[in-house]
Parts: structure tokens; sequence; C-alpha cells
């Protein structure tokens, strides 16, 4: 083993700040990141782009073996392709996310992205962040982390960034604090590798806390280099 790469696992849910942590993370320190999140985006938006329905888990199984999910990096900023076409700026909106969510829990999805998941880290030092980054992808990190936030934090934070992107569509604060309260339950209640802390990641609440406080929260852990 290269004792010179090193791979940090963040988890938390949707909202907790966990990517903006991952990547503020891998600029500090000059490693990749990798946001496993898109991985799943990008299923779900095949499934609808087919016409099927992400609740539909036989339909969702009969086309992963036609569909093909990878990562680029160009000037380090992290670019998703299905089945080779560049679907970053496609992925974003929150019916892309709510698709996500129920792919996610399908074990054969994750089977298939985890591995590609678990090659991303082994070449090169990585901050990582999902759902079971922690727990299941990347159980050996040297670094674990759990980040989370209050339900209304979490939701207005995603409230602001989908508005600020012209994503909402109309929806009402209260409409996403619930979808947002449904995905959480989703994520924590699936059989198959589901949302929940390791035993030895630290937890970090951002709630109060600005983008630069919450990285530096994190950073004071980490210890690498002479």
């Amino acid at each position: 083993m290269n004792e010179s790469i090193y791979s940090i696992a963040i988890d938390g849910p949707s909202g907790a700040g966990k990517s903006t942590i991952a990547k503020g993370l891998a600029k500090r320190l000059g490693i990749v990141y990798v946001d496993t999140g898109a991985m799943y985006r990008a299923i779900g938006l095949k499934v609808m782009r087919m016409g099927g329905s992400p609740d539909d888990s036989p339909f969702v199984i009969g086309i992963l073996p036609s569909t093909s999910v990878s990562l680029g990096f160009v000037d380090g900023i992290q670019h998703v392709f299905l089945d080779g076409e560049d679907v970053s700026g496609l992925i974003r909106t929150q019916e892309v996310s709510n698709a996500a969510s129920k792919v996610s829990a399908v074990p054969e999805v994750r089977y298939k992205l985890v591995e590609l998941q678990k090659k991303l880290a082994e070449d090169t030092s990585v901050t990582m962040d999902g759902r079971d980054i922690g727990t299941y992808v990347l159980p050996g990190s040297k670094y674990k982390f759990f980040v989370t936030a209050s339900p209304d934090a979490r939701t207005i934070r995603r409230y602001r960034e989908l508005e600020g992107k012209g994503r909402l569509f109309g929806m009402t604060f209260n409409e996403l604090l619930l979808e947002m309260a449904e995905r959480d339950k989703r994520d924590s209640g699936r059989d198959c590798m589901p949302l929940k802390k390791a035993p030895d990641a630290i937890l970090i609440d951002t709630t109060y806390l600005s983008v630069e406080e919450s990285i530096d929260a994190v950073m004071k852990y980490i210890k690498v280099g002479g």
C-alpha cells in the first residue's frame, strides 16, 4: 500500500454541506474530489429519459447492463458522463435528485457504482462524499466524518441553491422541507448501504457554521504531509 495515498470519507444527509466541505478540503489539500451522488443522479436521469419510474426496481435493474457512468476531471472540476455524454449540467434539478434517492435504494445500482468509487480511491488521494462512504465504500479511510445540520438549516440551504439556479419551479419552502424529510427517511431506511454514521466517524454539525468555518472544523482533524 502506498502510504502517501489517503482518503477522506464524508457522509451526511442532503443540505448538510458535505459536498461543499469535500470540495473545499480537496482544494486546500490539492487532492481529488469525488461526488458520488452525481453518479446516482446520472442513473436517475437515464431512468427518467427512458420513461421509466425510479420506483420500478425491475426496470432500473434492466437498464444497468447497457448503462455507463464515469467521472472525468477537467481543470480539477468533476464532470459526470452518462453513456459517453457529459450530463454534469443536467443532473442538478430536484426531480433528478429525488430519482437518484430512489434508484440508490436498488442494491444492483449501488454494487455497480461502488466498485467504480472504490477504484477511484486506489491510486490517488481523494475526498469522497455520500451517504455510505465511511461505512461501506471506503471503510478503511484514514479520516471519516459525518456532517449534519438541523432540518430547517438544510432546507434553507437547498432552497437558496435551487432558487439561485432557477430550479425551484414553484416549490415552496415547506414542500421542500417535506421532500427532504422523505428523502432522509428513504436513505436511512433502505436495506442496502443506508445512510448512517460510521462508528469511528467524527460528527460535524454545520447548523450555525459558515462554509469556511465548516471546512476549518474538519481540517483541524486532518494531519497529512511532513
